[in-house]
């Protein structure tokens, strides 16, 4: 009988936390009840702005990293036009080299197109002139060796 006493000491103390675990569950919650019914209505205005307000900042946490981001896509593509535009200078100050190179190109083309002309025009009035006066020189041999054939 005395080791019964501890079991039952044992059982009756788990017993007794169990139902006073028990009894301050249910006293809890119809207290809660009771506060639920007599709170002031202004907690439940400043517990819902307190919400709105976390909420708030949260999407403005939100915005700003957005905007971090947009900046930094500025920013890159600030870089982008200022490499694109410093590319663009230099094509075009390649390309007005290319037309002044073209222009003189063409102007030494024309001079020479002229040179060529005029050279050529000398060489045909000098070889008019060789020709006449070969034929002026043969021209009297002809004539004998064309009255030689007539006669005979």
């Amino acid at each position: 009988m005395f080791m019964d006493t501890p079991e039952t000491l044992m059982y009756a103390t788990v017993g007794a936390f169990v139902l006073g675990w028990l009894v301050a569950k249910i006293g809890s919650y119809f207290s809660n009840r009771v506060k639920a019914r007599d709170r002031d209505p202004r907690d439940d205005r400043i517990r819902s702005l307190e919400a709105e307000v976390r909420v708030a900042k949260s999407d403005a946490e939100k915005v700003r990293e957005e905007l971090a981001a947009r900046d930094k896509d500025l920013a890159q593509a600030k870089q982008t036009i200022t490499e694109r535009e410093v590319t663009a200078e230099q094509q075009l100050r390649e390309v007005e080299k290319l037309r002044r190179d073209l222009k003189e190109s063409v102007k030494k083309t024309r001079e020479l197109r002229a040179e060529l002309s005029d050279r050529a025009t000398e060489n045909l009035r000098s070889e008019v002139k060789l020709r006449e006066v070969s034929f002026r020189r043969a021209a009297p041999d002809r004539r004998e060796l064309i009255r030689h054939t007539l006669c005979h």
